[in-house]
């Protein structure tokens, strides 16, 4: 504990007297309301800020834009068996949530997909909605392998198979890669349900619990995301 000395003088003599130290608020995490300051300066094409842990912090940091952009985030986390038993009222919260959040800040595609198929024995419709701008996409296959392989098929037998018919398969109707991806779970496991995507996206691992997911844990990523330098699959010499 911090704490500070204050000396005095007693009939015994001079003594000194420990007194706790003054705590100074800090803010360790964004909020949903925080979203705005954001918007203060936009994002450069989806630039990210960052994390501010004061007012005027915050307002420096919404001005100072970031190099990096972010036109399409994607989150991985729960199981196809967890996704069946969340509900359509809690799935239409989250959607709104992390939508709104990743809308703001001026990306264009926000991606959830489960962290695997779990028993294997559920099966679930993909569907979309557009929140603040941005496409959110419920994707909910579990097998990236699978995933990759339809992707495959689906092109045309005249187009060319190479990064950039896969990449347009992969992530249609996102008309880009994702550039950051946030996995929920300890960071010594990468998700089966992503392969492709893992090569050149920004990964950021939350100990979470799917149900625990909310909109500011998704503002942390994406500060994160802002410290970050991009090395696109490369390495520093």
């Amino acid at each position: 504990m911090h704490a500070t000395c204050s000396w005095g003088a007693t009939d015994s003599g001079i003594v000194a007297t420990l007194l706790p130290a003054p705590v100074t608020p800090r803010r360790d995490r964004w909020t949903l309301d925080d979203v705005g300051c954001i918007g203060v300066q936009p994002w450069k094409n989806g630039g990210v800020a960052v994390s501010p842990t004061s007012q005027a912090e915050r307002v420096a940091a919404a001005r100072d834009e970031s190099d990096q952009v972010l036109r399409h985030a994607m989150v991985i986390g729960g199981t196809l068996d967890e996704w069946a038993t969340f509900g359509d009222d809690r799935w239409g919260q989250r959607v709104d949530q992390l939508g709104a959040v990743v809308g703001r800040a001026g990306a264009s595609f926000l991606s959830i997909r489960p962290f695997d198929a779990g028993s294997g024995s559920v099966t679930l419709d993909g569907w979309e909605r557009t929140v603040d701008g941005c496409m959110v996409l419920i994707d909910p296959c579990g097998d990236g392998r699978q995933r990759l392989a339809e992707a495959l098929a689906s092109i045309a037998a005249s187009d060319p198979i190479n990064e950039a018919t896969i990449g347009e398969a992969l992530y249609a109707p996102a008309d880009c890669e994702p550039d950051l991806i946030v996995v929920l779970g300890p960071p010594t496991r990468l998700p089966p349900s992503a392969v492709w995507e893992l090569a050149y996206g920004e990964l950021v691992f939350l100990p979470l619990e799917w149900d625990e997911l909310g909109g500011d844990h998704l503002l942390d990523a994406m500060a994160d995301f802002a410290r970050r330098e991009r090395r696109f699959g490369g390495v520093d010499l």
